[in-house]
């Protein structure tokens, strides 16, 4: 069964906060908040919220500046904000509008119309999140695909340049794949990948970048990570693919591995030496690692 949706409330006043929670927790998971300043250290705690009930008159940081944070932040900025206050005044409904807030509700709170509003903001969340994870996922493995990638590597390409610290690439391949697929059909060809990708992520660290690339084709782009310790991760990568025996199979990868360079500031430079490198660990024998000169 999957997980409630989460909201947060973020008001100071006690009763107020039992009132939505009250309306919400049958169908939701509930956080709470009686300032500002918790609510910007909890909306970055798991579960994150789905969505963000925000009190205006708060002692300290009131909820304009709150909502100010969120939307300035990448890390939350898509995270649908309602504000619920009692200030009722044209200029204060457009004022939290302007800001990015989705919706906003004056108290006395009707306990009908907030379910339905959060109701409606959630399910909008929810669809777009799932458009966004659909453009940047590869279907069959779950990974992250081609174009996640070429469209996130130029911040990390960026920061890497910027605090000098170093940005390895490990490009890999599965050996002879059409051969599996012709001998053994498509199907278990698909689970061959898929058995791939779930030990390419188990072994991989969060910060990682782990993609299908293409067909047979697979790429990390691992985070402060200079050469020498690319080739390290990459090489135990190999042995492990190895070892699995997807399906019975014996399956290898080639794999080639760069490091960025301080005069490369774009992906597609990257990519070509990790091919160059790649190529040369297939022509070599194939089940092997790479490093680019």
């Amino acid at each position: 069964m999957p997980d409630k949706p989460v909201v947060l409330i973020v008001d100071d006043a006690v009763t107020n906060t039992m009132v939505l929670a009250g309306c919400l927790k049958d169908k939701y998971q509930i956080k709470v908040a009686s300032d500002g300043l918790r609510c910007l250290e909890l909306v970055l705690l798991k579960p994150e919220p789905d969505l963000i009930l925000l009190d205006i008159e708060m002692p300290g940081m009131d909820g304009y500046e709150v909502c100010r944070q969120l939307k300035g932040n990448t890390l939350t900025k898509d995270i649908p904000i309602i504000f619920v206050t009692g200030n009722d005044q044209d200029e204060d409904e457009e004022k939290g509008l302007n800001l990015g807030a989705v919706d906003y509700i004056t108290k006395p709170v009707r306990p009908s119309i907030m379910k339905a509003r959060v109701r409606t903001h959630i399910t909008l969340k929810q669809q777009r999140d799932q458009l966004l994870s659909m453009a940047t996922h590869d279907q069959l493995t779950g990974l992250y695909n081609r174009h996640y990638l070429l469209h996130s590597a130029q911040n990390k390409i960026s920061l890497s340049l910027r605090h000098d610290l170093p940005l390895s690439l490990v490009m890999m391949d599965i050996d002879h794949f059409k051969m599996v697929n012709d001998t053994y059909g498509h199907p278990v060809g698909d689970i061959v990948l898929q058995k791939i990708a779930e030990l390419l992520e188990k072994h991989c660290r969060q910060e990682d970048i782990v993609v299908r690339f293409g067909g047979e084709e697979f790429v990390i782009m691992l985070d402060h990570t200079d050469l020498h310790d690319a080739e390290e991760k990459a090489e135990n990568l190999r042995s492990l693919i190895e070892a699995l025996n997807p399906e019975q199979l014996l399956v290898t990868m080639s794999m080639g591995v760069v490091q960025l360079k301080p005069d490369e500031d774009n992906i597609a430079e990257l990519i070509k030496r990790a091919d160059i490198a790649l190529y040369s660990a297939k022509e070599n024998g194939r089940n092997r690692v790479v490093v680019a000169s």
